[in-house]
C-alpha cells in the first residue's frame, strides 16, 4: 500500500531535501519538490498529492508566493492538505490561511524539534486535521484583545473624525454630513473628550485625534 502522496515546496535546497528525506518512510510518498510557487502549482496539478507542504516566501519576490500557490490548490484541489512552514509569525497570511477550510496547517520552521511530532503533524494534515502552531495562537489571541482607541466613538464621531483627518473644517464638516456646524463642534468636543485628549497649551487637540485616528487604521 502506497502512504500518504506528499509534494514538498521551498527555495531553500537543504531544507527542501531534508525535509524529503524525513518523508522517505512507509507511510509517505513524496511525488515531487518545486523550488517556487509555480513549480509547487505545476506538481499539485500533475501528481494531485494528499497533501502540500509549502513555506510562504519564495521566488521571484519571496513575499507571498507560497501563499498564492497555496490558494490556488486549496480552489482547485479542495481535499489536498496544506501545510505552511514559515520562519515568522504572519498573522494576516494565517488567518487567510485558516480560514479557507480543513486540512490545513501554519508552523514556525524554528519550532520543529521533534521529528516524530512533525511527521504526526504531516499525517494529521493530510487526513483533513488542523495543526497551528502554540505561538501563532497567541499572536491571534493577542490581536482579537488589543483595543482599538476609537471603539468608544459612535459612528457618526467616526465619520466627524474621518473628515478631520482629511484637513476639513467644522464648516466643510457640516456641508459634507448635512448637519449644522454647531452640531459638528458637539461631536468634535464628544471626540476629544472620549479620546482622552485634555486641553493643553502646547498640544492641538485636533491634531492628536487625526493622529489616533490614523495609527488605529
Amino acid at each position: 500500500m502506497n502512504g500518504l502522496r506528499v509534494v514538498v515546496a521551498d527555495d531553500d535546497v537543504l531544507l527542501r531535501e531534508g525535509m524529503a528525506s524525513l518523508l522517505a518512510a512507509p507511510d509517505f510518498e513524496v511525488v515531487g519538490q518545486a523550488g517556487d510557487g509555480a513549480g509547487l502549482l505545476e506538481l499539485a496539478r500533475e501528481h494531485r498529492p494528499d497533501l502540500v507542504i509549502v513555506d510562504i516566501r519564495m521566488p521571484p519576490t519571496y513575499t507571498v508566493e507560497g501563499l498564492s500557490a497555496a490558494a490556488v490548490i486549496r480552489a482547485e484541489l479542495p481535499e489536498t492538505g496544506i501545510l505552511v512552514l514559515s520562519a515568522h509569525v504572519e498573522v494576516d497570511h494565517a488567518l487567510t490561511l485558516l480560514g479557507s477550510g480543513r486540512g490545513i496547517g501554519y508552523l514556525l520552521k524554528s519550532r520543529v524539534v521533534a521529528v516524530d511530532e512533525f511527521l504526526d503533524n504531516v499525517e494529521r494534515i493530510a487526513r483533513g486535521g488542523s495543526v497551528v502552531d502554540p505561538a501563532l495562537v497567541q499572536e491571534l489571541v493577542s490581536a482579537q484583545h488589543r483595543e482599538d482607541p476609537l471603539d468608544v466613538l459612535s459612528d457618526r464621531e467616526r465619520d466627524v473624525l474621518a473628515l478631520m483627518a482629511q484637513g476639513r473644517s467644522n464648516s466643510g464638516i457640516a456641508q459634507q454630513l448635512w448637519v449644522t456646524e454647531g452640531t459638528v463642534e458637539k461631536h468634535v468636543r464628544s471626540i476629544l473628550l472620549k479620546l482622552d485628549l485634555p486641553e493643553a497649551e502646547s498640544d492641538n487637540r485636533r491634531v492628536l485625534a487625526v493622529m489616533k485616528f490614523l495609527e488605529s487604521r
